[in-house]
């Protein structure tokens, strides 16, 4: 349903009639920095969706459509011997592919196998690149299933075991974005990281029936626990960043896991529930990161209704008092999925002593939601504050 992406400050739209597809070409923008998308793929891609602006169909065929190209010159010079001009494809395919699934309701077995695909891109990736190094690792889980993640192993340190960082997406993201955005970042000051798909998102969901919940404290528990058992990492200092839906995921766990030793909400929240209850009141005419279905499908359950009694328990208040690590906040001016004042009720909440609330207003940084507008002052101030509170 599309909805006007501008609100009260001017950032880059590419579709200014639909913020939900502005802002994803946003992200994909963002991705351009560290090889996992091309301004020139993405300015092909969006030219031909402006035929018909909005329909997801056509979203989805075309970023598939370059996804596959893509992934095919990945091939050729992976067959070719050129290890690095094929892992460079690869990264990119992942990323056009997952943007293609992102709209693509309802799931179906052609959804899922290019979804896999992706996965299997974005491992090729990994095996063929020069930097970083990181591996694919299995997290034991609940019912004898896994959390599949990437390991990224701290960069410029000599520390034998040095602290580590969890790093998580949100409500629709996937760990490979994860990776990207904020993984590589915080491993480069010194810090090994674990970037999961956690329940409701990527893998996990889509070929685990690992659904949305949430006791998010869950994840974080298993991810340590299977942290303490390595010797390559002081599993005593663990920290968590996450975002969007993310700034209900880490501090709810860093509230109820003591072994989290510092906390990043990369975009705040406080009452999801409300969120949801007031989109589905607008009839999903509102500001929307996914199309409304992503709500039931997360659940795995038939109706947004049912959806929405699932979030009674995304509810910070009552929580976040417990929180005893460092916290910090940062959230954009004028996010137009979180109001600035879900923001403040979670600092203002938050048990923490030492704690901080950023706000970014544009010139400094995103104005918008986890600041996709202009994030690059975000992440090294977000990333910096984890190496100094984990004492990487």
């Amino acid at each position: 349903m599309a909805v006007k992406a501008v609100r009260k400050r001017p950032w880059f739209t590419y579709f200014p009639n639909d913020y939900r597809w502005s802002f994803i070409v946003s992200i994909a923008f963002r991705r351009t920095l560290l090889g996992a998308a091309d301004p020139a793929e993405i300015f092909e891609v969006c030219g031909r969706l402006q035929k018909k602006v909005g329909d997801d169909r056509l979203w989805t065929r075309e970023w598939k459509a370059m996804g596959d190209r893509v992934y095919a010159m990945g091939r050729a010079e992976e067959r070719a011997g050129h290890k690095l001009s094929a892992s460079g494809h690869y990264n990119r395919a992942t990323h056009y592919l997952q943007m293609a699934d992102r709209f693509d309701f309802p799931k179906t077995a052609a959804s899922k196998a290019y979804y896999e695909k992706s996965i299997d891109s974005f491992s090729r990736y990994l095996k063929l690149t020069d930097w970083p190094r990181a591996e694919r690792v299995e997290i034991p889980f609940e019912g004898g299933k896994s959390l599949p993640a990437y390991f990224i192993p701290a960069m410029n340190t000599k520390a034998a075991k040095p602290p580590v960082a969890l790093s998580y997406t949100g409500f629709d993201g996937t760990k490979e974005t994860s990776f990207l955005l904020s993984g590589i970042a915080l491993a480069q000051r010194g810090m090994s990281v674990v970037v999961p798909d956690c329940p409701g998102v990527g893998e996990s969901i889509r070929f685990r029936g690992i659904h949305l919940r949430h006791d998010y404290e869950v994840a974080a528990t298993a991810i340590i626990d299977w942290l303490e058992k390595r010797k390559d990492v002081d599993a005593k200092r663990v920290g968590l960043l996450a975002s969007s839906l993310g700034g209900y995921y880490a501090p709810r766990s860093a509230s109820m896991e003591p072994r989290i030793k510092a906390c990043v909400a990369w975009g705040a929240q406080w009452d999801y529930y409300a969120i949801w209850k007031r989109r589905i009141e607008a009839a999903f005419k509102i500001q929307l990161p996914s199309p409304g279905h992503h709500l039931a499908w997360s659940f795995g359950v038939k109706t947004a209704q049912e959806g929405l009694k699932r979030l009674e328990g995304f509810r910070l208040d009552g929580v976040v008092q417990k929180m005893k690590c460092p916290f910090l906040i940062v959230h954009g001016e004028d996010d137009q999925q979180i109001p600035l004042s879900d923001a403040k009720k979670l600092f203002k909440a938050a048990g923490s002593k030492d704690k901080t609330l950023r706000v970014y207003k544009g010139p400094d940084g995103g104005a918008q939601h986890c600041h996709m507008d202009y994030l690059s002052p975000v992440i090294p101030h977000m990333t910096d504050w984890m190496a100094e509170k984990l004492g990487a």
